[in-house]
């Protein structure tokens, strides 16, 4: 702006190329048109922002565009006042000015509302020259009488900016806005009357409440908003309104206006605690949620909703089936999700039946009716329901059937989730163990999924215990498998395919067609005839057919499926032979059982099938048939297969239950870290709403980050960097810290020479996605003193940033210097924090990203276990392999980490070591993530962490 130490709050480019000369722009206004006035004023503000004032040009404006009648050029004039240079060099009102304030007094007194209206909307802009508006004052009161709203309310506004300035202008402003407030119709004029009240004279704003306060219902949303604003503002203090306060707010809650509705519910529950109070504010915000289009507002009334339930969860209990609604009337999944979050944090043994019904009817919907992201919804209210039926276990029994009716669901997601739903329930729930497998076994023809398949043939090979249900299941299962042996049914068909020919004169044509060999174009002999083309034809024809399900499945590759058939036919055919003694059926399931894997094992080395056989799924299948072949001398490998696998699932759904009390509690003990000097809180002397009352500011401070930091004073040493060298002129160095997306650079730097240094400059550059937000200024710095230099930058992604720059500046004799800078590397850690996700999510993320850096393990440590835990610690992220999985001694290790930016950014890792018997470790860190940069870093610092011999401390 016009001196180097003005504020300048906006920033217009400007073309350098076309910069005119002041006898042009003098020009343009002298002789030009409107059209070139206003071209060449705009470039003249532009040009007084940027620093270049063009104080000669200010008596031109006055004569030439000043006497415009022109409304753009006046628009303009005004952006023109706000900016030029108003004093002279001593601090006095330049003499010119006192036109520019007659002709503004002038536009104040114009019959045109309209110009009114805008210059006293310019006037708010200049509050801050009390000279300027001294002259203005009579005229400024006179508007508030002006027949027109317009100027009216915009001249409430212009007497409050000046009275908030300079209260000695205008010193009854507040018996005059009380005055005007009283005799005012206008709607906006009377809101904003009434914010300049509550700005400036508190008492009187609490006044005018009392005396409207029957007819504040019926008032205009702005008001009621302005209103509710000062009754929080006001319970602040000791008040003797409260009591009727709280009853106005309350009848707001039924305001048409969405936005009062909220302002009051919002602000009835920082009034009082009273459970009746309570539950009309989450009434008026579950309606809210309902009647509201906009889905961002509707997860911010959620946000509110659910952080009352957390303070008032047994208050809320009787409306969660009104909070059940939202899912009808909603049709976005975020909104439905975070409700029936709200949802299940509120079940309870007294209302889980009437929510796990509502559920389940809406679970009903979702195949009846076309809904946006149907298989997502779904799948979270199969997710919901097995948390009800799981935690409640007098509902298990009613879900588990209806649920696995989406067992054959073409969404595979929820399907998944069903087999999880019902493998869970079946090892809780011992009782319901026999109708379980018997409605999973009448299922098996409808799956079609090979997951599901296998999640369910692990459940009835573990759970089928009675030998009926045995005998049930294996029957079910030839069903669908079809007619086994698999190689010789598909060869019979073939050849069946084959027989089916017409009669012996097609046979003769292609026999002739066959006879007859084919030359390619290069002239050599085709080496396929056509009667090799009609048997491969047959041969796809027969793979087409339609099958049973699990042959199908085989048939296109799925082995693994395969395997887990063996697994669990083993599993049934041993559990039945101690259960039966009746040899002679044992041999035959054993027989049959048998049968059926080396039928797999031999169609999976055959032409009918997708892809052969692999190697894992053949040792596994044949180390069942060996298992069974060994029926009678009952190995060991007989408690692996009917009771470890079992007690496994045990264990960590145990852990699982372990691991969800553990955060429950810690949730519930969670405290807000105070500071010793804060003030204590006597809840015998102070209200029981003292420490809810919503405070914007502290809102806003905490949202921008303004908020106390505590920091320990050796770390800040930590983090100093030297800059120069100690022999250096000037020696420097800085603090790096870290503050959300920012980063502060506190430079100190120390003038190690005789003489003064001149125009000193510090120069820095960056490398990565690393901003530099404003340059230094320019210093001169005294011989042997010091000087502290700030620089902020802008962090924009989890990539390894370098700082770097030079110190410039003249010395004796304005001879200019440089010193070279060290470079500054940023610690990528500061922005990763550990976080966790399901197995399903880090298998589908790993498929997805695309940027893989594998990094080879060299380290002296010795301990797998020990290595996992420093590159945990080195990288930030936590360990999602089960802690069980993780436990007792072994040669070799295997583990999935995880951890996620404050960008967002996500950051996989699996972790694969092997102990040598010389001791060493060997194998490989493999980081996955969607850009490049978090994978390079975080492979970086692997790399630096491995060269230490110990974790770090």
């Amino acid at each position: 702006m016009a001196s180097a130490d003005a504020s300048c709050y906006t920033l217009v480019f400007e073309d350098a190329s076309e910069t005119p000369t002041t006898a042009d722009l003098r020009a343009g206004l002298q002789k030009g048109s409107d059209e070139v006035k206003l071209d060449t004023l705009r470039k003249i503000i532009v040009s007084t922002i940027n620093g270049n004032p063009q104080p000669s040009l200010l008596m031109p404006i006055i004569q030439y565009v000043m006497p415009s009648r022109n409304k753009q050029l006046k628009k303009l004039l005004h952006f023109y006042w706000e900016v030029c240079p108003k004093y002279d060099d001593n601090g006095k009102l330049k003499q010119e000015m006192i036109l520019v304030v007659n002709a503004i007094r002038n536009d104040l007194q114009h019959p045109n509302e309209y110009i009114r209206g805008a210059t006293l909307r310019f006037l708010q802009k200049i509050s801050k020259d009390a000279e300027l508006l001294e002259p203005l004052i009579p005229t400024c009161r006179s508007c508030l009488e002006h027949r027109h709203s317009y100027v009216r309310k915009n001249a409430v506004f212009a007497v409050y900016s000046i009275y908030r300035e300079f209260e000695n202008l205008i010193p009854d402003a507040p018996e005059l806005i009380q005055t005007f407030l009283a005799a005012e119709s206008d709607a906006t004029c009377k809101r904003n009357a009434f914010v300049f009240l509550a700005q400036c004279a508190m008492p009187k704003a609490v006044e005018y409440i009392v005396s409207v306060f029957d007819q504040i219902p019926a008032m205009d949303e702005l008001l009621q908003m302005s209103i509710i604003e000062v009754v929080r503002l006001d319970c602040k203090q000791e008040t003797s309104h409260k009591a009727r306060y709280i009853l106005l707010i309350s009848e707001l809650l039924n305001a048409p206006s969405h936005a009062v509705k909220y302002e009051a519910a919002t602000t009835l529950t920082s009034l009082t605690q009273n459970p009746a109070a309570v539950k009309a504010a989450a009434s008026c915000y579950i309606s809210l949620v309902q009647r509201e289009s906009d889905n961002n507002a509707k997860l911010i009334v959620l946000d509110r909703l659910d952080a009352l339930r957390s303070k008032h969860g047994h208050v809320l209990d009787p409306l969660i089936m009104d909070i059940l609604q939202i899912l009808s009337s909603a049709t976005d999944l975020e909104v439905r999700r975070k409700a029936i979050g709200i949802v299940l944090s509120l079940t309870s043994s007294r209302n889980v039946e009437e929510v796990v019904l509502f559920l389940k009817k809406q679970l009903q919907k979702t195949q009846d009716q076309e809904y946006e992201k149907a298989p997502e919804y779904r799948q979270l209210l199969i997710q919901s329901i097995h948390v009800c039926a799981v935690k409640f276990s007098e509902v298990a029994a009613s879900v588990v059937h209806a649920l696995m009716d989406f067992l054959g669901d073409s969404s595979n997601p929820s399907a998944l989730d069903v087999v999880a739903f019902v493998r869970e329930v079946v090892e809780k729930f011992p009782q319901l163990r026999g109708t379980i497998c018997e409605k999973l076994t009448q299922t098996l023809p409808e799956i079609k999924s090979g997951k599901v398949y296998r999640g369910i043939l692990w459940i009835l090979g573990e759970y089928a215990e009675q030998t009926a249900e045995i005998e049930e299941v294996l029957r079910e299962l030839r069903k669908v498998l079809g007619e086994i042996p698999i190689l010789a049914s598909e060869q019979r068909l073939l050849e069946e395919a084959a027989g089916a020919e017409d009669g012996e004169e097609r046979k003769d044509e292609v026999r002739a067609e066959a006879s007859k060999p084919k030359v390619l174009a290069d002239g050599t002999y085709a080496t396929e005839s056509a009667f090799t083309s009609v048997s491969s034809a047959r041969l796809e024809a027969v793979k087409a057919a339609a099958k049973p399900p699990l042959r199908a499945l085989i048939l296109g590759g799925d082995f693994y499926t395969g395997s887990v058939l063996a697994s669990a036919l083993t599993k049934l055919v041993l559990r039945f032979s101690e259960l039966s003694s009746d040899k002679r059926k044992v041999n035959a399931l054993r027989a049959e059982a048998m049968l059926i894997m080396a039928s797999v094992i031999r169609v999976g080395q055959s032409k009918f099938v997708t892809v052969p056989i692999d190697e894992d799924s053949t040792e596994r299948i044949m180390s069942c048939i060996q298992t069974l072949s060994e029926l009678e001398s009952k190995p060991p490998v007989h408690e692996i297969f009917l009771k470890d696998t079992k007690a496994a699932y045990s264990k960590m759904v145990a852990a699982q239950e372990k691991k969800a009390a553990e955060k429950k509690e810690s949730e519930k003990a969670k405290a807000a870290i105070v500071q010793v000097d804060d003030l204590l809180t006597f809840r015998q002397f102070s209200k029981r709403a003292a420490d809810d009352v919503i405070d914007d500011s502290e809102d806003v401070n905490r949202a921008t980050g303004a908020g106390e930091v505590t920091e320990d004073f050796i770390s800040n040493l930590s983090r100093i960097s030297q800059l120069t060298g100690f022999s250096d002129p000037i020696y420097a160095e800085a603090y790096v810290k870290v503050h959300g997306f920012d980063i502060l650079l506190d430079v100190l730097l120390v003038n190690q020479t005789a003489d003064t240094l001149q125009n000193l400059c510090l120069d820095f550059a960056t490398l990565g996605d690393l901003k530099l937000v404003e340059r230094p200024s320019i210093y001169t710095i005294a011989p042997h003193s010091f000087q502290s230099i700030k620089a902020t930058i802008k962090v924009s992604s989890t990539e390894t940033g370098v700082i770097f720059g030079s110190i410039l500046w003249e010395g004796p004799g304005m001879a200019e210097q440089c010193v070279i800078l060290n470079d500054i590397h940023i610690d990528i850690m500061d922005y990763i924090k550990p976080a966790y996700c399901t197995e399903q999510q880090f298998r589908s993320m790993w498929t997805e990203f695309e940027w893989e850096n594998r990094v080879n393990v060299t380290t002296t440590i010795s301990d797998p276990r020990e290595y996992l835990e420093h590159v945990m610690k080195a990288t930030n992220m936590s360990c999602l392999t089960p802690e069980g999985a993780l436990s007792g001694d072994c040669d070799f290790l295997s583990a999935n980490m995880y951890a996620r930016s404050l960008f967002g950014e996500d950051a996989l890792a699996n972790l694969s070591v092997e102990r040598t018997e010389a001791g060493t470790i060997t194998g490989h860190v493999r980081i996955r993530s969607k850009t490049q940069g978090i994978a390079l870093s975080l492979g970086d610092r692997i790399t630096m962490a491995q060269k230490d011999n110990k974790p770090p401390v």
